[in-house]
């Protein structure tokens, strides 16, 4: 049995090396297919450079780059060594760059591009173990005398990702070189780290999560449960973050299950055509990305005839509620409270028989032309950075489009639970096996179902600890090994649980009433004018919230209104948008939604650009609520004048 990443792709090798690994951009829509044998060549040639630049067991490499095919390369040519890598993406800001550097002491860091190895460079004089920086993407190089210059007058080597590939790959060669390699690879245990994935959490600095090879085999093994019918050599389109724990597992994913990776961007345009070019099986992403799908169904609807908008609009409420007879059929509504497994069968077994044929000639005459986009051998795809909203589930889940939600930390290696595709209960996890969870009270009580308490988790998976920061491990982990993720939770009578904000988000009004912001800010950009919205009223009568408008949904709206307007900024005082934002406010989050009284929003601000990562939202897109009550302070304090 393997004990590290590296054992485990050198087995799929040894079993079948002409199957494809990756399919590697070569400009455009273009991929050219890698095999597992040329893989495994490119990580050897890799590490016998980086063996030769002085790279030991325990040293830390950094890699700060996006998506790319050379990525996985160089992280198993890093753990080949007995090393660990500390990643991240380039949008990351140079300070935290500059701290995730220092902090872990790193000599070698691969820079994407050009522009990131002079932002790195830029950093030498704060960054005293800095020697070498190793460019992977050659494009717009300068001349060599120009690089030369550059490395010299900040002190530090650079060098190419292309140059040291065709290095290694002579020095593998050797006999003695290559039986040295084998013999580091040899060595590899478990619990070695693999790598010290910096947080970009909402509030300070990043804090480094040091995550085993134990803890990511565990997940890679045990993600069968989700999707169990999977064969060898089928297609994952790779469109977040890579550098991102939830991503990085998937990548090992694949070669788990001898599947193939192709490297795309959570750009509409991009994401589209890859679809079309590469065909994939499964696609990992963030709720954004399928909310932005279905916004852009709707874009398209309004350039239709009436009669397909209202036809499409007829079929989607059959598949809607074809889709919820189905859960009473199948026994998958969520039982927060004891269901009658009878009772629900009865009463949904008429509208599951008689809607079925009226949904399957919707799949072909209006489903078609989003289901197509995604591609011929779409099967799954898997949601992970918050849920879904329900409104954005039930929009696909109607056309037959199979999204699973999935959860986790980065302190958990990502990964804790997800909706299994074959027997998927809406808004409900089911906990990965070999793990356990408790929900625990205010008062440290275990709850039972249908309360709502924060979760606690303990599993394989479960972070070493914080890189050199044992007083915060010792915060979030307890004696029992439990680590406390944060997140508020309800457990069902069937042993699945669902997520139900963030402790320490929650809202709680002057009358002692508690709130969680998130289900409602996720109501409200089920709106196509809302672009993102953040609840605010801590200590406060009532709720508030920053609307940030979808500007070109807005601006259609005003033209078909025939409603005048001076310019984008002048949107944020129409009396007009005003009102067009009351209504969607007073439609998306109502007592008949499930909100309560106090949970309505009675005042709100709007604001006409859009939230930034960096400034507003962190590298995961989540709400850095800190920064915003201080950057919009005064918006904040006009709404409780």
């Amino acid at each position: 049995m393997y004990k590290t990443l590296v054992h485990m792709f050198d087995e799929r090798v040894a079993a079948n090396p002409s199957y494809i690994a990756q399919l590697s951009r070569e400009g455009g829509s273009k991929f050219r297919p890698v095999t597992y044998l040329e893989l495994q060549e490119n990580i050897r040639g890799m590490a016998a450079s980086l063996h030769r630049l002085g790279v030991k067991r325990n040293d830390i490499v950094a890699i700060i780059s996006d998506n790319r095919a050379e990525w996985l390369v160089v992280d198993m040519a890093i753990l080949s060594l007995g090393a660990a890598d500390t990643p991240r993406g380039r949008d990351a800001m140079d300070y935290e760059i500059c701290h995730i550097l220092k902090e872990t002491d790193s000599r070698i860091v691969f820079a994407e591009n050009i522009d990131m190895a002079k932002r790195i460079a830029a950093l030498k004089s704060d960054l005293d173990k800095l020697e070498t920086i190793i460019i992977i993407d050659d494009r717009n190089l300068p001349l060599k005398e120009e690089l030369d210059a550059f490395a010299t007058s900040f002190s530090i080597s650079v060098l190419l990702y292309d140059d040291l590939l065709k290095e290694g790959k002579a020095l593998m060669r050797d006999a003695d070189i290559k039986k040295m390699i084998e013999h580091e690879i040899s060595l590899g245990k478990e619990n070695d780290t693999a790598t010290i994935i910096f947080t970009s959490g909402t509030t300070g600095m990043p804090k480094g999560v040091m995550i085993s090879h134990k803890g990511i085999i565990f997940q890679l093994d045990g993600m069968i449960q989700y999707f169990p019918n999977v064969k060898p050599q089928m297609i994952w389109l790779a469109v977040l973050p890579i550098w991102h724990a939830f991503e990085r597992m998937i990548n090992y994913l694949v070669l788990r299950y001898e599947h193939i990776i192709a490297y795309s961007k959570p750009i509409g345009k991009i994401m589209l055509v890859d679809m079309a070019t590469v065909k994939p099986d499964f696609m990992c992403s963030v709720p954004r990305i399928w909310e932005t799908v279905k916004a852009g169904v709707y874009q398209i609807l309004k350039t239709k005839k009436p009669i397909e908008r209202k036809m499409f609009n007829f079929f989607l409420s059959v598949g809607k509620k074809w889709s919820s007879a189905a859960d009473l059929v199948r026994g998958t509504v969520p039982d927060y409270e004891k269901r009658n497994r009878a009772l629900d069968f009865i009463r949904g077994i008429v509208p599951y028989i008689v809607l079925r044929p009226v949904l399957a000639l919707g799949k072909k005459v209006a489903f078609s032309q989003v289901t197509g986009k995604l591609g011929p051998n779409f099967k799954l795809g898997i949601s992970g950075g918050g849920s879904m909203s329900r409104d954005v589930e039930e929009f696909f889940t109607a056309m037959g489009v199979s999204i699973i939600d999935g959860y986790g930390l980065t302190e958990t290696s990502p990964m804790i639970a997800a909706q299994e595709s074959t027997h998927k209960m809406r808004g409900c996890l089911e906990i990965l096996k070999g793990s356990e969870i408790k929900i625990v009270g205010e008062n440290g009580e275990i709850l039972p179902p249908g309360k709502k308490g924060v979760l606690y988790f303990k599993g394989p998976q479960v972070m070493k600890g914080y890189y050199k920061n044992q007083e915060l491990t010792d915060k979030i982990i307890d004696k029992d090994g439990f680590i406390n993720t944060g997140d508020l939770a309800v457990m069902t009578y069937s042993g699945r649980f669902s997520i139900r904000g963030r402790e320490k988000d929650t809202i709680v009004l002057s009358g002692g009433e508690n709130i969680e912001p998130v289900p409602i800010e996720k109501a409200l950009t089920e709106s196509e004018y809302i672009e993102t919205a953040v609840v605010v009223g801590q200590d406060k009568k009532f709720l508030a919230a920053l609307i940030v408008i979808d500007i070109k949904n807005v601006e259609n709206y005003l033209k078909d209104m025939n409603i005048p307007y001076v310019n984008r900024e002048s949107l944020a005082d129409s009396d007009e948008v005003k009102a067009l934002i009351n209504r969607e406010i007073q439609t998306y989050v109502t007592t008949k939604k499930g909100f309560k009284l106090f949970e309505q929003v009675n005042r709100f601000k709007i604001l006409t650009r859009s939230f930034e990562v960096g400034k507003e939202l962190s590298l995961k897109q989540e709400i850095k609520r800190k920064d915003i009550q201080e950057l919009y302070k005064d918006e904040i304090d006009s709404l409780f004048a």
